[in-house]
């Protein structure tokens, strides 16, 4: 049986969905977060100056639903990340009144179990360090990752489901036009302390390839090269990726994809929006992973 959140024990949870131009799929992840087994106590979707007939899918969804509100942002010529940001900024303002312990960013083109959010709202009122959950996905391209070689406390980000307490630490999502959004507010959580993790029990469909909304496969692979150099990723764990992904899909082209947009991005040493504070922790990270991977002693660390 499905029940609003407030009136259930355990914490109580919001929605948010910044949408541009995502009629193709809204539909579904309404009809995900409807058949919740815990509903959330507001959802908010912010229409990104959305032309394709997402704002009438949306609102006609908040007809029928009161605890789904809309909010319309102003028309925009692209479709950058930053944008996305502000689209999530604009619904937590939706949500200044609203009382609860979680706060969960959903992209407009997922669907999930009936049980998705209660089975991690479990896991976050079971352990009060948990700052940021999420779960494994598949898309048209490939299956869920083997978490023999993708960090289990990484979360993507189609679906990230935060403690309130966590988000307001880290200050929200950076507004960096470029991408990487999701994996820096990840970083971010952990270097304030905070414990992240995916959950292998349970998983999300993601209907289309990640960015590919207004590129082919291929560019989106350049640029998730240039979004592993925006956040630090070292040259050594680079060329490791590079080799683990040669076997997703498209096989070969598309990890040497990845890897020319980074080797691009460090050749011409790009700017980087992060501090330089993460990416050395975000290289600590990586380099302790390969050393789990292969086996070798763990780095010893340096004390006052």
């Amino acid at each position: 049986m499905t029940t609003l959140a407030s009136t259930q024990r355990g914490l109580r949870y919001v929605l948010v969905t910044p949408a541009r131009n995502e009629a193709t799929y809204l539909r579904l992840t309404i009809a995900s977060v409807v058949a919740q087994t815990i509903l959330p106590l507001r959802w908010v979707i912010a229409s990104d100056g959305s032309t394709d007939g997402t704002d009438e899918i949306a609102r006609e969804a908040a007809e029928q639903h009161s605890w789904i509100d809309v909010v319309r942002l102003a028309d925009r010529d692209t479709r950058t990340f930053s944008g996305k940001v502000a689209a999530f900024r604009a619904a937590q303002a939706r949500l200044a009144q609203c009382d609860f312990d979680a706060i969960g960013n959903v992209d407009g083109d997922v669907s999930f179990a009936p049980s998705y959010f209660e089975l991690l709202l479990r896991r976050l009122e079971a352990d009060p360090s948990l700052g940021l959950v999420g779960s494994p996905y598949r898309d048209p391209v490939n299956g869920p990752y083997n978490y023999r070689f993708a960090s289990i406390d990484s979360v993507t980000g189609p679906i990230q489901l935060f403690r309130r307490q966590c988000l307001d630490d880290i200050g929200g999502y950076m507004p960096v036009t470029a991408g990487a959004i999701d994996r820096i507010a990840d970083l971010a959580a952990r270097m304030h302390g905070w414990r992240t993790r995916s959950y292998t029990d349970v998983a999300y469909v993601h209907h289309r390839h990640t960015d590919t909304a207004q590129q082919g496969l291929l560019m989106a692979k350049f640029r998730d090269g240039l979004k592993d150099y925006s956040v630090g990723a070292s040259p050594l764990w680079e060329c490791f990726r590079t080799v683990y992904q040669m076997s997703k899909r498209p096989f070969v082209i598309g990890s040497l994809m990845t890897a020319a947009g980074y080797a691009g991005a460090m050749l011409k040493r790009a700017d980087r929006p992060v501090p330089p504070e993460m990416v050395a922790f975000c290289r600590r990270e990586q380099m302790d992973r390969l050393r789990a991977v292969l086996r070798l002693p763990a780095r010893r660390r340096r004390t006052a």
